[in-house]
């Protein structure tokens, strides 16, 4: 099915809004750290396990969102996750305390971005099918998705400076209800399958899995017998999910994702890209944001105006998505990305220092927002363009999945190294762990076919 211009436009506009408007919850809060730990009694730690929960929520049901997007329809899931989203953003607004922050923030947000995010990608997939017009939709949304992700200091430093940090919230609600607005005039493209099974087992042993394995790396600065703990129950419990998966594919079920598709070898090296990249973006931002609140005493507004630099790379880059799929084949785009990424990260260890000013930020993260714009798009082209339609609510939800989790873990490792002993050697050594996680990404990159 191919859309007409202006019902694309149509439905672009609000499609892309929702990708921006959960991307920026999963950055904003970390300009707002002082902010929150101060009204809330809390700590920097609080703040983190509070991103960290959100993102880990969002990667943990976005499989299970894609199963049901195409059990009930993508307009309807669509909606409805856009309404438990902003339910999530006002009883953030007004928590009295950590607990009612991260059922807000964390949980109702979470899953409303689990809910609301496979329609995106499947509207997407299957009103574009042309591999050129797909980019240049998947650019407009990555565009504003990646936007959203570094704006998130900007926007939400500024708001928290001239109000509160719980006026971010209320924004966040106010862009929820425009897009329900601008939602009416989307049209289910395919009929929804009532009859598609959904697999509760799954749903608990792959959610199970990741909360432990994230929970883990969380608690490494606490214990690490106890993190490894974790970490290894997590493990077995997916590989528990992924044994009944396979047995349960075999026998003609329908598990809640199938083995099957990691069968497809470009497929999985276009997700570990995807998780690596969305690592870097997060991990970065946190860091970054902790080292400049907690070291070196920025306010909000002041750590926000730093992370423009990388706002603006990555959104020239993005939306020149079309243009440079034209010209240079989605391999090379990926390279080139994490080249520029990781030697952005060297920049910045080279250029901050306990004397120097607030703009030896600004060239590494404008390496850092170019090259992570440059390859976003591509690498969801890649993994969506491995499979067909009838396969792409599963694909939809796997690859959110994957790079929501990449979120989580980049903030939960990098995280955790900073909070472990706030200071310039902590901020040294999770910088290096990204740049060193990187590189494996980097490695993804050179092995994908040579015509992507």
């Amino acid at each position: 099915m191919r859309a007409e211009p202006t019902t694309a436009r149509m439905v672009l506009i609000p499609l892309a809004l929702a990708q921006f408007i959960c991307s920026f919850a999963g950055s904003n809060m970390n300009v707002m750290i002082n902010d929150i730990s101060a009204d809330l009694h809390t700590s920097v730690q609080g703040v983190q396990v509070t991103i960290t929960i959100f993102l880990l929520i969002m990667a943990a049901f976005m499989i299970p969102g894609g199963t049901l997007t195409e059990r009930y329809g993508r307009k309807r899931c669509f909606r409805t996750g856009l309404v438990v989203y902003g339910a999530g953003a006002v009883l953030s607004a007004v928590s009295p305390g950590l607990g009612a922050l991260i059922l807000g923030n964390s949980i109702l947000e979470g899953i409303g971005t689990a809910m609301l995010i496979p329609p995106v990608y499947i509207l997407a997939t299957v009103l574009f099918p042309e591999v050129t017009a797909r980019a240049r939709a998947f650019g407009v949304i990555m565009a504003m998705g990646g936007v959203g992700a570094a704006a998130g200091p900007l926007i939400g430093g500024l708001i928290t400076s001239v109000f509160s940090w719980r006026a971010a919230f209320v924004f966040q609600a106010l862009v929820i209800a425009l897009i329900i607005l601008l939602s009416r005039r989307i049209t289910d493209p395919i009929p929804p399958d009532r009859t598609r099974a959904f697999d509760i087992g799954g749903v608990v042993l792959s959610a199970a899995g990741l909360i432990l394995l994230v929970t883990g790396i969380l608690m490494a600065d606490n214990s690490i017998a106890l993190a490894l703990g974790l970490i290894v129950l997590g493990a077995l419990v997916l590989l528990w999910f992924f044994r009944s998966a396979s047995a349960k594919e075999k026998a003609g079920g329908e598990p809640l994702l199938a083995p099957s598709v990691f069968r497809v070898r470009l497929a999985n090296l276009g997700l570990a890209t995807q998780n690596i990249q969305w690592l870097l973006l997060m991990g970065t931002s946190f860091t970054v944001a902790a080292y400049l609140q907690v070291v070196r005493g920025y306010n909000a507004i002041e750590t926000g105006v730093i992370f423009t630099a990388a706002t603006l790379g990555l959104l020239v880059s993005s939306l020149a998505a079309e243009r440079l799929a034209k010209r240079r084949a989605q391999k090379t785009l990926i390279t080139v990305g994490f080249v520029l990424a990781i030697a952005g990260i060297g920049v910045l260890l080279a250029m901050v220092s306990d004397t120097s000013g607030p703009w030896a930020f600004t060239p590494g993260l404008l390496m850092i927002g170019v090259g992570l714009g440059v390859m976003l798009t591509p690498s969801v082209n890649v993994v969506q363009s491995s499979f067909g339609e009838e396969e792409q609510g599963e694909i939809s939800g796997l690859s959110r999945c994957v790079s929501n989790l990449g979120s989580s873990l980049g903030t939960a490792i990098a995280g955790t190294i900073l909070v472990a002993a706030p200071g310039p050697g902590s901020y040294t050594a999770a910088m290096a762990t990204l740049a060193a996680i990187g590189l494996i990404g980097l490695g993804a990159a050179v092995f994908l076919p040579a015509q992507q």
